[in-house]
């Protein structure tokens, strides 16, 4: 049952571009550009087909609603925390919801995703997020469920939140423990370079990797750095601000699918945007 959800996602090419809209979950403002209509924005992502979105349990039966058989996989998000904004809380927290997996089981997910966040000098927070995590691993292998895990390595929140610290050197164990709590897919943040990228793949051992977009940038920075990722071994994207509050959330979609699926140029897919 792992490796037929497992199939949902990578299909034919054996690459993956998921798409997250699951911002509602971290309480900040400023990720719900885009995505203030839940029903607009998945529509739009989901008519322009990329293999997965992932959706918080609230929204996504709006994706399983969707009539026909060629809707993207559900990812669902299994965690929430409150790690990001400004001012942070007092308290920080990450907490995996009631009964996960028997909600992605029932939502018919591909997969369950949750966080593994280093934040400096909030022990806490990892540690909860072990927890989480421990909690949903033996749950997803009783039923079959793919358990991606997203290790976060954050900077300091200086600027009022936590962003994400793109030093390899922090990335690198992080992935590795997400391997070694039984992660069947990771999702990592990108690096510094992307050329050393072939070192976050080499550390996971074969589990496939899938890269997170982090904050919005240009078009061609992004095309240009998923085109790199791609050739450094990694097995997709997941991409939420670059996709959701993009002028053409559906072009940018079809211009990254044709770069992680068909190994398109950074030019060939810049003309899938129009």
């Amino acid at each position: 049952m792992k490796q037929a959800r497992m199939m949902r996602l990578f299909g034919t090419s054996g690459n993956c571009f998921d798409v997250a809209i699951d911002h509602g979950m971290f309480n900040e403002k400023s990720f719900l550009g885009g995505i203030e209509d839940m029903r607009h924005a998945i529509e739009v992502v989901a008519s322009a087909r990329p293999d997965a979105i992932q959706l918080p349990p609230g929204t996504a039966p709006i994706l399983q609603s969707r009539p026909g058989k060629d809707r993207p996989a559900l990812v669902l998000r299994t965690d929430i925390a409150n790690v990001y904004g400004t001012p942070l809380p007092r308290k920080l927290f990450s907490e995996v919801i009631d009964r996960a997996v028997e909600q992605a089981v029932r939502l018919d997910a591909a997969c369950a995703v949750v966080n593994l966040l280093m934040l400096p000098d909030e022990p806490e927070v990892y540690e909860a997020c072990i927890r989480n995590i421990n909690r949903l691993k033996p749950a997803c292998d009783d039923a079959g469920m793919p358990l991606m895990i997203e290790p976060l390595v954050m900077q300091d929140n200086t600027n009022g939140g936590y962003m994400v610290d793109g030093d390899i050197d922090k990335i690198l164990p992080l992935v590795r423990q997400a391997v070694e709590l039984g992660a069947d897919i990771i999702k990592a943040d990108p690096c510094d370079d992307p050329q050393e990228y072939h070192r976050v793949i080499q550390i996971a051992q074969g589990v496939p990797v899938l890269v997170r977009g982090g904050g919005k940038v240009s078009d061609q920075e992004i095309l240009s750095r998923t085109r790199v990722l791609m050739e450094q071994g990694a097995r997709g994207i997941v991409y939420g601000r670059n996709v959701i509050h993009h002028a053409n959330p559906a072009g940018m979609t079809a211009a990254l699918m044709a770069i992680v699926h068909d190994g398109a140029s950074v030019e060939d897919a810049m003309e899938r945007l129009g």
